[in-house]
């Protein structure tokens, strides 16, 4: 079994790659959920469905997530009644938040809904939420803090980042089967996803880094961030702004105590003797997921790369 923790776009690009060169049924993905929003009055899951929509062939392949051929005719008309226009929520993918949200007012835990959805789609593999109770990413600004979606939507990420904070999590607990899918994989895999915001929820939440901690998995990251800049989403200013430098060795030093093995850029070769140096193997490939191609290529390579490390233990 092969279990990713994922969050994003970069994550859903990764789980297309790895699907096409492993049988579905050996994944099981544990999604960020700390991005969830009620918005409209429906609960959506903007890391869990981009996972969905990508591996169903489905995700709107300009944006990264969506629906391809979406339209917007709903919340454009709920603009006259006073609800906000900045979520751009397409019509169909409203209706996986309408059937999320009939099914939880019916008393379904998160994790039963994330399968009900899952299955809907045709999915083969395992998806799982982080936890079945409500965390919530804060942003933390010059002014005081607010929601992860009005910084990363509303705000363009357009604002200075001073800490993050996952309201809730200490009273959360992992939802059924994540830490038996870390404990018991050939291999854990943290997809090219922000450290901070789409990772760092999972991390944080009691019980997870430990498993990652003592599991005999391999245990292997993709730096999403290639020759001091990210493909996609603020996780190279958020870096920044909260005192590292831009780089994948920045990022292997976050997840230095869980980590076996790094996967970097052929443009950063140069960071593999300073990754070394942490006490973690590193391998170097192309990472650029440009073309189904490349995406396959990343993920038969990290397979490789991680396969060969549990070889030579």
């Amino acid at each position: 079994m092969l279990t990713v923790l994922a969050g994003g776009v970069g994550a859903s690009r990764f789980l297309q790659g790895l699907a096409s060169v492993v049988n579905e049924s050996e994944i099981t993905v544990i999604s960020n959920t700390a991005d969830d929003v009620e918005m409209f009055g429906l609960h959506v899951q903007p890391d869990v469905d981009i996972v969905i929509y990508a591996l169903a062939g489905a995700v709107n392949p300009e944006t990264g997530w969506g629906l391809e051929g979406d339209t917007l005719n709903v919340v454009q008309a709920l603009q006259r009644y006073g609800y906000p226009g900045w979520f751009n929520l397409g019509d169909r993918d409203l209706a996986t938040a309408i059937h999320r949200t009939r099914l939880k007012r019916d008393g379904w835990q998160l994790h039963e809904i994330v399968e009900d959805i899952a299955a809907a789609w045709g999915l083969g593999v395992t998806m799982l939420p982080m936890s079945n109770e409500p965390i919530a990413t804060r942003i933390v600004g010059p002014d005081g803090e607010i929601a992860f979606q009005d910084y990363m939507v509303r705000l363009k990420t357009g604002l200075e980042v001073r800490d993050v904070r996952f309201d809730g999590v200490e009273q959360a607990r992992p939802a059924p089967g994540v830490l038996d899918a870390i404990r018991g994989a050939e291999a854990v895999i943290v997809a090219p996803s922000n450290p901070f915001v789409s990772v760092g929820p999972i991390l944080a939440v009691p019980g997870v880094r430990e498993a990652l901690r003592t599991t005999d998995a391999v245990r292997v990251a993709i730096s999403p961030i290639v020759a001091g800049n990210v493909v996609k989403g603020p996780a190279a200013q958020m870096l920044q702004s909260l005192g590292h430098e831009v780089s994948a060795l920045a990022v292997a030093r976050l997840y230095r105590d869980v980590l076996d093995l790094m996967v970097i850029d052929e443009q950063d070769r140069e960071l593999q003797p300073a990754v070394e140096e942490l006490g973690l193997a590193c391998h170097v490939t192309d990472t650029m997921m440009v073309s189904p191609e490349r995406k396959a290529a990343l993920a038969s390579a990290t397979l490789s790369a991680a396969r060969q490390y549990a070889a030579a233990q």
